[in-house]
């Protein structure tokens, strides 16, 4: 099994960059309060979120709870349809340094130590009940919604890396140098960390991810859909057939299931 856990390597040289980087946050984050919104380009805006961050996610419904079911079987291998596909959306890319890449969405191979078999599946933000990087973030930055997406409020991140550390899924990445080319709906700033939101501003409006959306003209190795409710089709999956949660053992109950790793 491939081992999730992240570590920043000493020679990444955020260590020397802490301080400018924090000062730099704290008059973003002063000027912020006082206006209410910080434009980082046109077009682009970090929104404040008041006292609770869950308050600006107008498109929650507190009745479902969002997540994916990935089956490795139909993964195809050397496939990363959904990475690009998350790139092309969200507008990040790869810098070619994989110690400090964003890590939105990944494809990992997965090794059976007995037999030898190998498994190829995306890992990304697996949206927790009970997010770690919640629990230890400073200034509630990470948040969960109410429908179970966990995200990223840029406005208040002050790049402590604290949700990195806690993350076991390594799904989580600080943004080392300046962002252009911003999507509207995904804003990204140097000094913050980002994930995969799960394509929130599609689900609002009611449209799948867009790995999802990729991954169902080649394999259709990605389901998403309401796992709260018992009647949806990706709970009749979940029902039928044995599925898996990446480190279930540490009682965060992951959003995203696995089957045939």
């Amino acid at each position: 099994m491939t081992d999730l856990a992240r570590s920043c390597g000493s020679d990444c040289g955020c260590a020397s960059k802490t301080e400018t980087v924090d000062a730099g946050r704290r008059g973003f984050l002063a000027g912020a309060v006082a206006t209410g919104a910080t434009a980082l380009a046109p077009g682009v805006t970090l929104f404040a979120y008041g006292t609770d961050p869950a308050e600006a996610a107008t498109g929650a419904d507190p009745k479902k709870r969002w997540g994916l079911l990935i089956d490795a079987s139909k993964c195809v291998d050397g496939c990363t349809g959904c990475v690009t596909a998350c790139q092309t959306e969200n507008g990040w890319k790869t810098t070619g340094r994989p110690a400090t890449d964003p890590q939105w969405i990944r494809k990992v191979t997965l090794r059976d130590p007995k037999s030898g078999a190998t498994r190829s599946a995306p890992v990304m933000c697996q949206h927790c009940a009970e997010p770690p990087c919640a629990d230890v973030c400073p200034t509630g930055a990470s948040f969960k919604r109410a429908d179970g997406i966990v995200l990223v409020d840029r406005h208040r991140c002050i790049g402590c890396r604290y949700c990195m550390m806690a993350c076991p899924y390594k799904a989580r990445s600080f943004i080392h140098e300046p962002v252009e080319d911003q999507k509207p709906h995904a804003p990204r700033g140097m000094g913050t960390v980002e994930g995969c939101t799960l394509c929130v501003h599609r689900v609002d409006k009611g449209q799948a991810p867009a790995c999802v959306e990729a991954c169902a003209k080649v394999g259709g190795a990605i389901m998403f859909g309401d796992i709260a409710d018992p009647k949806s089709e990706i709970s009749k999956v979940i029902a039928t057939y044995a599925t898996m949660q990446i480190r279930g053992d540490l009682g965060v109950d992951p959003g995203v299931r696995y089957r045939n790793l």
